[in-house]
């Protein structure tokens, strides 16, 4: 299906996995966390029940590195039935803390990307996670000033981009999501009858992977860099 992006006048980035590099660190999160209570259960059990926790708490607690850390916690007392150490507990909390102090490591061609599509577009970042870390990433990256407006969001879904769109007085028809989610970033602005592009990263958190019947005859287009939207909108 042929996508004409001729009216496009804004267009909005996600940020984790799609300027910089982000699952990843919780993939490797996981790994640690799996080492540190093998003593009670399998590897594939304690990352089941932890994404289970994750989940449970997504209302809670909401997105990021925080949020992980907390489910950690109450997996590993409820995992060992409360008897893990407190050498342990501290151990998974330094998880969470190295985390939260990674670099920024930016992805192929971003401020290339960015640099050359902000001189003909109003270019916003619309992602979601706890704010703080969102802002501390967004200032080590060094991309700050591309954007003419940044949004970090509780939720992605369609009623918090329609907010978002209304807000900065944005039409749908002039506006163009890139991201490398469909769950977040790609069949929400479809549904509201913008423009989406999906650029995959190569590990996707579980809870944001969907089904071949949602995307069923959904109009986006995905390509395998950032840098190809320079072909395509230039």
């Amino acid at each position: 299906m042929e996508i004409n992006y001729d009216n496009i006048k804004v267009i909005g980035f996600d940020a984790d996995d799609t300027l910089w590099v982000n699952e990843t660190y919780f993939r490797d999160a996981e790994t640690e966390f799996g080492q540190l209570l093998s003593d009670y259960e399998t590897p594939n059990k304690l990352e089941q029940e932890l994404f289970k926790k994750e989940i449970e708490n997504l209302e809670l607690y909401g997105y990021g590195v925080k949020a992980f850390t907390l489910s950690m916690v109450e997996a590993a007392l409820e995992l060992s039935n409360y008897n893990v150490k407190p050498k342990t507990m501290e151990a998974i909390l330094n998880i969470g803390k190295t985390m939260l102090n990674k670099p920024v490591e930016l992805l192929d061609g971003v401020e290339d990307v960015l640099k050359t599509l902000s001189k003909k577009y109003k270019l916003i970042l619309a992602t979601k996670g706890d704010l703080l870390d969102q802002e501390r990433k967004l200032e080590k990256s060094g991309l700050t000033n591309y954007f003419h407006h940044i949004e970090v969001l509780s939720e992605k879904k369609e009623v918090n981009y329609s907010k978002l769109l209304n807000s900065l007085e944005i039409n749908p028809s002039e506006f163009l999501m890139v991201g490398n989610s469909l769950k977040s970033d790609v069949l929400p602005l479809v549904n509201l009858k913008a423009k989406a592009i999906h650029v995959p990263f190569h590990t996707t958190w579980v809870h944001e992977q969907v089904t071949e019947e949602e995307t069923n005859g959904k109009a986006y287009k995905t390509i395998h860099s950032l840098t190809e939207l320079l072909n395509i909108l230039n």
